[in-house]
C-alpha cells in the first residue's frame, strides 16, 4: 500500500476517532489496552508455532490496517479482534451505559474501519482472516487449522 492511500485513510478515518481523555483513572486503564502483544495474539502465534507452522510476520506495518500476522509470500493477513472492540458478532457484548455515547461512536467507527480494510486488502489481493477472541479462547486448535487451510490452499 502506498504511503498517499495510507494517509488519505489515516486521514479520513483515524482523526474522527481521536480520544481526548481527562480523568486521570480512565487514562491509566487505556494505557493498560494493548494494541499488539496481546494475550489472544500471543496464544494464537503459541498454537501455530505447536502446529509448526512458520513463516509470519507480526504487526506487519506495510500494508493497510497493521494486520496482526502476514504470511507475506501468501498473501495473508490474519487480524485477532477483541470481542468488545470489534463487536463481536457472536458475543452480543452491551454498550456501557456510562458516556454511552462516545462508546457506540467509538465502537461503530471500529466496526466501519475494519469493514474498509478489509475491502481493501482483498481488492488489493489479500486473503483477510479474522479470528475473534472468543473463538481463539474457546478452541485455539480449530482457528490455527482455518489459517493452515488457506495457506496450503495458495
Amino acid at each position: 500500500m502506498t504511503a498517499t492511500i495510507r494517509n488519505v485513510f489515516n486521514n479520513r478515518y483515524l482523526t474522527e476517532m481521536t480520544v481526548v481523555v481527562t480523568d486521570k483513572n480512565v487514562s491509566k486503564r487505556m494505557k493498560g489496552n494493548k494494541s499488539k502483544g496481546t494475550k489472544p495474539e500471543i496464544l494464537l502465534r503459541k498454537v501455530l508455532t505447536n502446529k509448526g507452522i512458520k513463516g509470519y510476520r507480526i504487526c506487519y506495518t506495510d500494508i493497510i490496517g497493521k494486520p496482526d500476522i502476514v504470511f507475506i509470500k501468501k498473501r495473508i493477513a490474519v487480524f485477532v479482534h477483541g470481542c468488545f472492540w470489534h463487536s463481536c458478532p457472536s458475543c452480543n457484548l452491551k454498550v456501557p451505559n456510562k458516556n454511552n455515547e462516545f462508546w457506540l461512536k467509538k465502537l461503530t467507527g471500529n466496526k466501519n474501519r475494519d469493514k474498509i480494510v478489509l475491502d481493501t486488502l482483498e481488492t488489493a489481493g489479500w486473503t483477510v482472516v479474522t479470528v475473534w477472541e472468543c473463538k481463539l479462547k474457546n478452541n485455539p486448535e480449530e482457528e490455527v487449522n482455518r489459517i493452515g487451510s488457506l495457506i496450503l490452499q495458495k
